[in-house]
């Protein structure tokens, strides 16, 4: 119901109304759920073209870039402390299930050769300055999941790492974006032409390993800090469809004079990692439509994009170890002599392999998806299709992510 103001009331001084936050931009959402199942199917069938065809590392952190570009405007140690408040819960958790796995088969305090430091390393399980250790060469479980199996529950950690370090930074970061964008943004992909160069080497592993994530990523980063800032939307039209396909096709060159193929792809190349995604990253930016409601050809599929959103730091943690035991269970139909006479082609497809791996996902999302709820100081929910409400002010509202 509308009621006309009187004249009394339009004299009155009123108190201006809250700003109302930003809600979820649903391209980003898209391009985040795209992001993650292409990572999915990249780690289960390693075809070297999915990096090409979707850069999803790149993508992935420049969105957290933009979300923490906006969140800073917020006092620093305010939006830092909330950040590592939702990504470190389900790290957590990965590392109770894990490290007493690990344990149970015999991982110990000799494992580096000195227990004070393993004792000291299992700390990266708390606090991820470093890549977290894990045990080497672990038997498998018999027909359940493969040998060697902490490595590949591992494996995701570099990105929780890398994360981690880039919102630590971000505060210098976005300083030195506004003061010199170009230099800033250039810079990593400098750095990872000296490392690749050799005109920077670094002794040891942790220190060098860090440094080129930073070198290969850092672009994508500052570059979702600079779409967020409204950065890009300054520079003339033509720009980024001229530059980016350059970049990206720089990228491309390089990889494929360094042989590039199944087991030398883009992750292995950071400097041909690194120029890709940023070109790619760059026009998926210059497009970027700002959806505040789904298109009408994506609400059938909104109800999952938000899933994957929701619930994205728990798949990409527990992705991997899905698909060892997927690939495990599924090589045990190969006993049935029925099925390998019959349908061999079936026995060799990845696809069935695929949908038992998001099953497994669907279940590891039951079992501990909702620490990122708790780590967001919502109420727990087993499977969020649709974004939480708060309250404020004794009005409803949906939750908008990257607070």
């Amino acid at each position: 119901m509308t009621t006309h103001a009187t004249p009394l009331a339009e004299a009155a001084p009123t108190k201006p109304a809250p700003a109302e936050k930003p809600g979820r931009d649903r391209y980003f959402d898209l391009l985040r759920a795209l992001a993650l199942f292409r990572v999915v199917l990249y780690h289960l069938t390693g075809w070297a073209w999915l990096p090409l065809v979707f850069p999803s590392m790149g993508v992935m952190f420049a969105l957290a870039g933009s979300l923490m570009a906006r969140s800073l405007k917020r006092p620093a140690v305010q939006v830092i402390r909330g950040r590592m408040r939702r990504l470190l819960p389900p790290l957590w958790l990965l590392g109770v299930v894990g490290v007493t796995g690990m344990v149970l088969q015999g991982w110990g305090p000799d494992a580096d050769g000195h227990p004070g430091w393993w004792l000291l390393h299992l700390t990266f399980w708390i606090v991820p300055l470093s890549d977290p250790p894990y045990a080497e060469g672990l038997p498998g479980v018999h027909g359940f999941i493969g040998e060697n199996w902490a490595a590949d529950l591992a494996g995701p950690l570099w990105y929780i790492r890398a994360y981690l370090w880039y919102v630590l930074l971000s505060p210098v970061l976005l300083k030195a974006l506004r003061a010199v964008p170009a230099l800033t943004i250039l810079a990593p992909i400098a750095l990872a032409a000296a490392f690749e160069q050799g005109y920077v080497t670094l002794p040891g592993e942790r220190i060098p390993s860090a440094l080129t994530d930073f070198s290969t990523f850092g672009a994508c980063w500052i570059l979702g800090m600079a779409h967020q800032e409204g950065i890009l939307r300054r520079l003339p039209r033509y720009i980024v469809p001229s530059v980016a396909p350059v970049i990206a096709l720089a990228g491309l060159w390089y990889a494929l004079h360094h042989d590039f193929g199944t087991g030398n792809d883009l992750d292995s190349m950071p400097l041909a990692q690194a120029l890709w995604s940023f070109g790619t990253v760059f026009l998926l930016l210059h497009l970027s439509p700002s959806w505040t409601e789904w298109p009408r050809r994506l609400r059938p599929l909104a109800g999952t994009i938000t899933l994957l959103n929701s619930r994205a730091v728990t798949i990409y943690l527990w992705h991997n170890t899905c698909i060892l035991i997927a690939a495990t269970l599924w090589d045990r139909l190969w006993g049935f002599p029925l099925l390998e006479q019959n349908v061999p082609g079936l026995l060799e497809s990845v696809w069935p392999v695929l949908a038992l791996v998001w099953v497994l996902i669907g279940c590891c999302v039951l079992a501990f998806g909702w620490a990122e709820d708790l780590a967001a100081k919502q109420k727990p929910r087993l499977w969020p299709t649709s974004e939480p409400e708060v309250r404020i002010h004794g009005s409803r509202r949906h939750a908008a992510h990257g607070g």
